[in-house]
């Protein structure tokens, strides 16, 4: 049994400002010296970018369809052996879901700190948060903080509007230097902001210290030991590719992989990279829609993903991985770049989401869990193999393509779910 402080931070809904808040309140403590442990409710690449940057410790994604009760305890359980607080950051409304950041709360006892936007309301925030705090009964309830608060006058209205024994956690101000930006797929990559550091530190000293330097009461995390994986890929040499354009993997992705055997060999195709000498290729998503020109003039890292295929071996491609493996791909504007051409067809942006949700893929390997969520389209000459399904009865299921040992689709696998079937994935 391990017990740690633990906090998790949601919002009525998406755009409340739960990264912010999140993020402000890790640099607050890690700025005290103390350690932080940050995980992101849902699957999410984008925000664990700036929760890293704000506690400078990886951030693990914590989701009980995608990776199950065992596993999420045992992410909190590892977390809470070595930090002096947990943070956890909600996914869109607390409610949201299913399950929902209200669930996980309720599961792990982790008591709930609800930030609502409150720039356009005066009394109302009382309402809401009344209602965030008594939906569930018996959901373990810490407060509510207001974001974006306009004035002293406007944050003493919301604080008199709470109802009794409804703790305040203060304001963040309405201030440009605390807003966090975003392109199409959310939050702009931690690496891409130059001034992120200011930001977050801007954005930790704004927090009211009297509440924010009181650690909450700790949770106990109580995990079950279980057996380690069996290395299933001892010796193989898996060759990852990681940079601003293909920057979205789950830590425990990583780790699973690691667990089984296999020695990760990363590359950079921005940086004209050709192929490590490896037994299989894992092509994540990203943004190669922002780096056509980069992507396109690369002719050695196409020509070796060629001979690699001829050769028999695996290659495992997700979402921006699929795009990559495109004859071409068009960015928002219509510019086209030429891409590796491993598949037949192309790509392009669209001005909006094309499909979001959790999926699961029925392999012969066996089942995955994962998710979906990009605004591209794959027009592909070829039938797929398989199409995933959509965990929600009214989702959109994503075709996967299958030639030889490669796969790709806008899948995102979240590899815990089922670590057996993605050996027999990656094995050669």
């Amino acid at each position: 049994m391990s017990g740690c402080p633990a906090l998790l931070i949601s919002a009525p809904a998406s755009g409340q400002g739960k990264t912010t808040v999140t993020a402000a309140l890790a640099r607050f403590h890690r700025n005290r010296g103390r350690r932080m442990r940050v995980f992101k409710t849902g699957p999410d690449f984008l925000d664990p970018m700036i929760l890293e940057r704000a506690s400078g410790a990886s951030v693990y994604n914590l989701d009980l369809w995608m990776g199950g009760e065992v596993h999420c305890r045992e992410l909190l359980s590892a977390a809470a052996g070595e930090a002096d607080l947990i943070l956890v950051e909600g996914v869109m409304g607390l409610y949201d879901g299913t399950p929902s950041s209200a669930d996980l709360a309720a599961l792990f006892g982790i008591p709930v700190l609800a930030v609502i936007e409150a720039s356009a309301m005066a009394q109302t925030f009382g309402a809401l948060a009344h209602g965030l705090a008594t939906f569930r009964p018996g959901l373990p309830f810490a407060g509510v903080l207001a974001n974006r608060v306009g004035s002293e006058s406007h944050a003493a209205m919301l604080r008199e509007s709470l109802p009794p024994g409804l703790r305040f956690f203060g304001t963040l101000p309405r201030s440009a230097e605390l807003a966090l930006p975003e392109r199409h797929l959310g939050l702009v990559q931690s690496q891409e902001i130059a001034d992120l550091d200011a930001r977050l530190d801007h954005a930790a000293a704004a927090l009211d210290a009297a509440w924010a330097d009181a650690l909450p009461e700790p949770v106990d995390f109580h995990a079950t030991e279980t057996e380690p994986l069996p290395r299933l890929l001892d010796g193989v040499r898996i060759a990852v590719a990681r940079d601003a354009a293909f920057a979205f993997l789950y830590p425990a992705n990583l780790d699973v992989l690691r667990a089984l055997g296999a020695e990760l060999l990363f590359f950079s195709p921005l940086a004209g990279d050709t192929l490590p000498e490896a037994d299989a290729v894992w092509l994540p998503g990203g943004y190669p829609e922002l780096h056509l020109s980069a992507l396109a003039e690369n002719r050695r890292l196409k020509d070796s993903l060629r001979a690699h295929c001829r050769a028999g071996k695996p290659l495992w491609a997700e979402c921006g991985g699929l795009l990559y493996l495109l004859e071409s791909l068009a960015d928002a504007s219509g510019r086209t770049g030429e891409m590796a051409g491993l598949l037949p067809g192309q790509g392009a942006l669209q001005n909006g989401l094309v499909n979001l949700g959790l999926q699961a893929l029925d392999l012969p390997e066996g089942e995955l869990r994962g998710h979906s969520f990009h605004h591209a389209r794959a027009d592909v000459a070829l039938e797929p193999a398989m199409h995933t399904r959509a965990a929600r009865h009214h989702g959109r299921p994503e075709a996967v393509w299958r030639v030889g040992r490669l796969t790709a689709s806008f899948f995102h696998a979240y590899f815990p779910s089922n670590p057996q079937a993605v050996a027999a994935l990656f094995r050669p």
